[in-house]
């Protein structure tokens, strides 16, 4: 017998469905990702710590979950949110059903809800807190009490709390890689490139990383202007002068270090069908990216430092710049996919080259 659990948002909005995952109460800021696969990566995504995640694809769970496809060291979501749950799934690398991760992590979860009308809720209203309730008593109270997502430092929640040698082989540049949240899949591509990769928290400063060839400021959750730390090294690093590359939650800390300024987006870019066009050879990228906030373009647009190279076609939001000076560049949406596109891949190759000289 499947239990009734009910979806609240804080203006009111409420749906009722049926519980596949814990059975415990969860808030957190409702937001949908488009992806028509990839759930457990999504899942296991550090930057979507304090979010409950609505799948708008149809009916999710069908291929089960694996050993492989984990983008940190466990779920990171607070809850998840789909129309139909597939119950008998088939894989021949699965070995356990969503529902089963769900309750073993500790994760709500609620079917049998119209995804898509929580979407355009979300479009219209914009980014809402809500919860997963087993009773409909206070949950509205308990709601307005929850922290917003505005000025939450979330990344030195989900950040490791020691530095670690990702890797060792081979005879590449060591870079340090700080992890505001970062994905494996990231660090694995940083790997297949060429480099050694050290990986740092999001605290460390110049002085505790050393001498290294280059760094990487990665993607993670929440306000990238509540991150100071993290602020603070970049400013460190554009000070040596050394090749810098930022994903997502490192390229909005980055624009801040340069002089910019970031706000929130009213329901954020979060799926793998996202049209970026790279402004320098006129070239249009599809993309995966999750993000809920961006850079203002009013705030670097006048920076004689700085280059916009990759803009969203779907809003003309800012996805890439770099540095007319220093090899040092960033972009929104995430090259490494995992899931989603590939089209974005060459980044790493480009800040290999940087940092190694090679072409």
């Amino acid at each position: 017998m499947m239990k009734k659990a009910y979806l609240i948002l804080e203006d009111g909005f409420e749906l009722e469905g049926y519980s596949f995952g814990y059975e415990g109460e969860s808030l957190g800021e409702i937001v949908f990702n488009t992806s028509m696969s990839g759930y457990q990566e999504i899942l296991t995504d550090p930057s979507y710590s304090g979010q409950i995640v609505t799948m708008t694809y149809p009916m999710i769970g069908n291929y089960g979950v694996n050993e492989e496809d984990v983008e940190s060291a466990g779920v990171q979501v607070a809850g998840l949110i789909v129309k139909e749950y597939c119950k008998h799934h088939s894989n021949y690398r699965s070995n356990k059903s969503l529902g089963d991760y769900l309750i073993e992590n500790k994760i709500p979860a609620i079917e049998g809800v119209d995804s898509r009308k929580i979407t355009t809720h979300i479009r219209d209203k914009g980014a809402l807190r809500g919860g997963i309730f087993f009773s409909k008593e206070n949950a509205i109270e308990k709601l307005k009490k929850f922290p917003l997502m505005a000025g939450l430092d979330l990344a030195s929640r989900v950040s490791i709390k020691e530095k670690y040698d990702y890797s060792e082989a081979g005879e590449g540049p060591i870079i340090a890689a700080i992890d505001f949240g970062i994905k494996t899949n990231i660090l694995r591509l940083l790997q297949e490139s060429g480099f050694k990769v050290k990986v740092f928290p999001c605290n460390a400063t110049i002085e505790e990383i050393g001498e290294v060839s280059g760094y990487f400021l990665s993607n993670g959750p929440g306000d990238p202007d509540a991150v100071k730390c993290g602020i603070s090294l970049a400013k460190d690093i554009i000070k040596t002068g050394k090749p810098c590359f930022g994903i997502c939650l490192g390229h909005q800390i980055l624009s801040l270090a340069l002089g910019g300024s970031t706000y929130k987006l009213k329901f954020g870019h979060r799926g793998g069908n996202q049209p970026v066009k790279n402004i320098k050879n006129g070239r249009v990228e599809i993309t995966s990216q999750n993000h809920g906030f961006a850079v203002d373009f009013d705030s670097l647009k006048d920076n004689a430092d700085i280059k916009i190279t990759h803009i969203n076609l779907n809003d003309n939001t800012v996805e890439g710049i770099e540095h007319c000076n220093l090899p040092i560049f960033s972009v929104q949406y995430h090259p490494e996919s995992n899931p989603g596109p590939n089209d974005s891949r060459y980044l790493f190759d480009e800040f290999f080259s940087k940092v190694s000289g090679k072409k």
